[in-house]
Protein backbone atom coordinates (compact mmCIF):
# COMPACT_ATOMS: atom_id res chain seq x y z
CA UNK A 1 0.00 0.00 0.00
CA UNK A 2 1.73 3.22 -1.06
CA UNK A 3 0.43 6.52 0.95
CA UNK A 4 -1.84 8.70 -0.46
CA UNK A 5 -0.08 11.70 -2.10
CA UNK A 6 2.92 10.31 0.20
CA UNK A 7 1.04 11.83 3.32
CA UNK A 8 0.08 10.11 6.44
CA UNK A 9 -2.12 11.91 8.90
CA UNK A 10 -2.10 11.22 12.60
CA UNK A 11 -5.94 11.41 14.25
CA UNK A 12 -6.33 11.13 18.12
CA UNK A 13 -7.21 12.58 21.28
CA UNK A 14 -5.02 13.90 23.04
CA UNK A 15 -2.30 11.76 25.02
CA UNK A 16 -2.57 9.29 22.31
CA UNK A 17 1.30 10.02 21.57
CA UNK A 18 0.50 11.74 17.95
CA UNK A 19 3.62 13.99 18.15
CA UNK A 20 6.38 11.49 19.50
CA UNK A 21 4.98 8.55 17.72
CA UNK A 22 4.66 10.89 15.06
CA UNK A 23 8.54 11.90 14.81
CA UNK A 24 9.25 7.99 15.11
CA UNK A 25 7.30 7.67 12.25
CA UNK A 26 8.70 10.46 9.63
CA UNK A 27 12.31 9.01 10.77
CA UNK A 28 11.05 5.40 9.87
CA UNK A 29 9.20 6.51 6.30
CA UNK A 30 12.25 9.32 5.84
CA UNK A 31 9.30 12.27 5.41
CA UNK A 32 8.94 15.65 7.25
CA UNK A 33 7.27 15.40 10.14
CA UNK A 34 4.90 18.69 11.38
CA UNK A 35 2.97 18.89 14.37
CA UNK A 36 -0.16 21.40 13.62
CA UNK A 37 -0.68 22.67 16.98
CA UNK A 38 3.38 23.44 16.81
CA UNK A 39 3.08 25.09 13.62
CA UNK A 40 -0.11 26.97 14.78
CA UNK A 41 2.14 28.58 18.12
CA UNK A 42 4.94 29.86 15.90
CA UNK A 43 2.85 31.54 13.69
CA UNK A 44 0.83 32.99 16.40
CA UNK A 45 3.91 33.38 18.80
CA UNK A 46 1.72 32.00 21.71
CA UNK A 47 0.72 28.79 23.13
CA UNK A 48 -2.71 27.10 22.55
CA UNK A 49 -3.93 27.53 26.18
CA UNK A 50 -3.92 31.09 25.73
CA UNK A 51 -5.69 30.82 22.19
CA UNK A 52 -8.21 29.34 24.28
CA UNK A 53 -7.88 31.98 26.42
CA UNK A 54 -8.44 34.90 24.41
CA UNK A 55 -10.49 33.49 21.54
CA UNK A 56 -12.52 30.76 23.25
CA UNK A 57 -12.85 27.11 21.68
CA UNK A 58 -14.69 28.47 18.90
CA UNK A 59 -11.98 31.12 17.75
CA UNK A 60 -9.10 28.21 18.32
CA UNK A 61 -11.16 25.94 16.23
CA UNK A 62 -11.02 28.65 13.03
CA UNK A 63 -7.47 28.80 13.39
CA UNK A 64 -7.07 25.20 13.70
CA UNK A 65 -9.42 24.57 10.63
CA UNK A 66 -7.07 27.09 8.53
CA UNK A 67 -4.32 25.12 9.78
CA UNK A 68 -5.33 21.77 8.73
CA UNK A 69 -6.28 23.69 5.28
CA UNK A 70 -2.59 24.76 4.81
CA UNK A 71 -0.75 21.81 5.77
CA UNK A 72 -2.72 19.31 3.97
CA UNK A 73 -2.04 21.15 0.54
CA UNK A 74 1.34 19.54 1.69
CA UNK A 75 3.01 16.01 -0.05
CA UNK A 76 5.26 13.25 1.54
CA UNK A 77 4.61 14.63 5.08
CA UNK A 78 3.38 13.08 8.74
CA UNK A 79 0.95 15.35 10.32
CA UNK A 80 0.19 15.33 14.30
CA UNK A 81 -3.32 17.22 14.24
CA UNK A 82 -4.88 18.26 17.28
CA UNK A 83 -7.18 16.14 19.12
CA UNK A 84 -10.02 18.26 18.17
CA UNK A 85 -9.07 18.72 14.53
CA UNK A 86 -11.86 15.97 13.48
CA UNK A 87 -14.77 17.72 15.17
CA UNK A 88 -15.27 20.21 11.46
CA UNK A 89 -16.63 18.36 8.56
CA UNK A 90 -14.44 20.39 6.39
CA UNK A 91 -11.08 19.47 8.28
CA UNK A 92 -12.38 15.77 8.20
CA UNK A 93 -12.76 15.78 4.10
CA UNK A 94 -9.62 17.73 3.95
CA UNK A 95 -7.73 15.16 5.96
CA UNK A 96 -9.50 12.32 3.80
CA UNK A 97 -9.01 13.71 0.29
CA UNK A 98 -5.46 14.70 0.99
CA UNK A 99 -3.59 11.49 2.60
CA UNK A 100 -3.85 8.58 4.30
CA UNK A 101 -5.42 8.82 8.03
CA UNK A 102 -4.25 6.93 10.27
CA UNK A 103 -6.18 6.56 13.78
CA UNK A 104 -3.70 6.36 17.07
CA UNK A 105 -6.86 5.20 19.63
CA UNK A 106 -6.21 4.40 23.25
CA UNK A 107 -8.79 3.75 26.27
CA UNK A 108 -9.56 6.75 28.45
CA UNK A 109 -7.96 5.37 30.95
CA UNK A 110 -5.12 5.21 29.32
CA UNK A 111 -5.12 8.22 28.33
CA UNK A 112 -5.52 9.43 31.88
CA UNK A 113 -2.80 7.68 33.29
CA UNK A 114 -0.75 9.34 30.42
CA UNK A 115 -2.35 13.41 31.25
CA UNK A 116 -3.37 12.97 35.17
CA UNK A 117 -0.30 15.69 35.77
CA UNK A 118 -0.94 17.49 32.60
CA UNK A 119 -1.81 21.38 33.26
CA UNK A 120 -1.52 22.41 29.57
CA UNK A 121 -4.80 21.30 28.21
CA UNK A 122 -7.45 23.27 28.00
CA UNK A 123 -9.53 21.00 26.88
CA UNK A 124 -9.33 18.93 30.72
CA UNK A 125 -9.79 22.09 32.88
CA UNK A 126 -12.64 21.19 34.42
CA UNK A 127 -14.35 20.18 37.86
CA UNK A 128 -13.73 16.18 36.96
CA UNK A 129 -11.05 16.34 34.06
CA UNK A 130 -11.02 12.76 34.03
CA UNK A 131 -14.79 12.26 33.30
CA UNK A 132 -13.85 14.97 30.93
CA UNK A 133 -12.16 13.02 29.16
CA UNK A 134 -13.99 9.89 29.28
CA UNK A 135 -17.04 12.70 27.36
CA UNK A 136 -14.57 13.68 25.11
CA UNK A 137 -13.81 10.33 23.73
CA UNK A 138 -17.38 9.07 23.44
CA UNK A 139 -17.81 12.14 21.49
CA UNK A 140 -14.67 11.85 19.03
CA UNK A 141 -13.86 8.69 18.61
CA UNK A 142 -16.34 7.94 16.12
CA UNK A 143 -15.36 10.80 13.84
CA UNK A 144 -11.54 9.58 14.70
CA UNK A 145 -12.71 6.15 13.02
CA UNK A 146 -14.92 7.67 10.75
CA UNK A 147 -12.06 9.75 8.49
CA UNK A 148 -9.47 6.91 9.42
CA UNK A 149 -8.08 4.65 6.52
CA UNK A 150 -6.12 2.48 9.76
CA UNK A 151 -6.71 2.46 12.68
CA UNK A 152 -4.07 1.26 15.61
CA UNK A 153 -3.28 1.25 19.21
CA UNK A 154 -1.17 4.33 20.44
CA UNK A 155 2.39 2.54 21.52
CA UNK A 156 5.21 2.19 20.05
CA UNK A 157 5.34 -1.45 19.18
CA UNK A 158 1.61 -0.95 17.33
CA UNK A 159 3.40 1.70 15.27
CA UNK A 160 6.32 -0.18 14.07
CA UNK A 161 4.38 -3.05 13.17
CA UNK A 162 2.30 -0.71 10.86
CA UNK A 163 5.43 0.52 9.20
CA UNK A 164 6.84 -2.98 8.67
CA UNK A 165 3.55 -3.69 6.92
CA UNK A 166 3.63 -0.50 4.88
CA UNK A 167 7.25 -1.38 3.68
CA UNK A 168 5.96 -5.12 2.74
CA UNK A 169 2.89 -3.43 0.84
CA UNK A 170 4.99 -1.39 -0.56
CA UNK A 171 7.90 -3.75 -1.86
CA UNK A 172 4.74 -6.04 -2.93
CA UNK A 173 3.28 -2.93 -4.80
CA UNK A 174 6.92 -2.64 -6.76
CA UNK A 175 7.41 -6.36 -7.51
CA UNK A 176 4.26 -6.21 -9.06
CA UNK A 177 4.68 -3.02 -11.26
CA UNK A 178 8.16 -4.72 -12.23
CA UNK A 179 6.79 -8.01 -13.09
CA UNK A 180 4.03 -5.80 -15.45
CA UNK A 181 6.73 -3.75 -16.74
CA UNK A 182 8.45 -6.89 -17.67
CA UNK A 183 5.60 -8.13 -18.93
CA UNK A 184 5.30 -5.60 -21.29
CA UNK A 185 8.76 -5.50 -22.51
CA UNK A 186 8.67 -9.00 -23.30
CA UNK A 187 5.36 -8.83 -25.37
CA UNK A 188 7.14 -5.72 -27.30
CA UNK A 189 10.47 -8.13 -28.24
CA UNK A 190 8.58 -11.10 -29.50
CA UNK A 191 8.62 -11.51 -33.40
CA UNK A 192 5.51 -10.63 -35.12
CA UNK A 193 3.69 -13.78 -36.44
CA UNK A 194 4.25 -13.68 -40.35
CA UNK A 195 0.62 -12.51 -42.22
CA UNK A 196 0.17 -15.49 -44.09
CA UNK A 197 -0.04 -15.29 -48.25
CA UNK A 198 -3.34 -16.20 -50.10
CA UNK A 199 -3.31 -16.92 -53.66
CA UNK A 200 -5.21 -15.44 -55.78
CA UNK A 201 -7.24 -16.56 -58.16
CA UNK A 202 -5.98 -15.92 -61.58
CA UNK A 203 -7.66 -14.49 -64.50
CA UNK A 204 -9.49 -17.76 -65.73
CA UNK A 205 -11.03 -18.44 -62.61
CA UNK A 206 -9.37 -22.07 -62.12
CA UNK A 207 -7.33 -21.76 -59.43
CA UNK A 208 -4.12 -19.43 -58.11
CA UNK A 209 -0.57 -19.17 -57.96
CA UNK A 210 1.58 -17.46 -55.43
CA UNK A 211 3.96 -15.67 -57.28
Amino acid sequence: MSLHRGNLFLVGLMGAGKTTLGRQLARRLAKRFIDADHELEARLGVSIPTIFEIEGEAGFRDREEAMIDELTRLTDVVLATGGGAVLRARSRALLKENGTVLYLHAEPETLWQRLRNARNRPMLQSADPRNRLVELYQLRDPLYREVADHVIESDRDAVMRFVRWLDTESNAAHADAADARDEHASDERAPKAATPCVPEPDADGDGGRVA
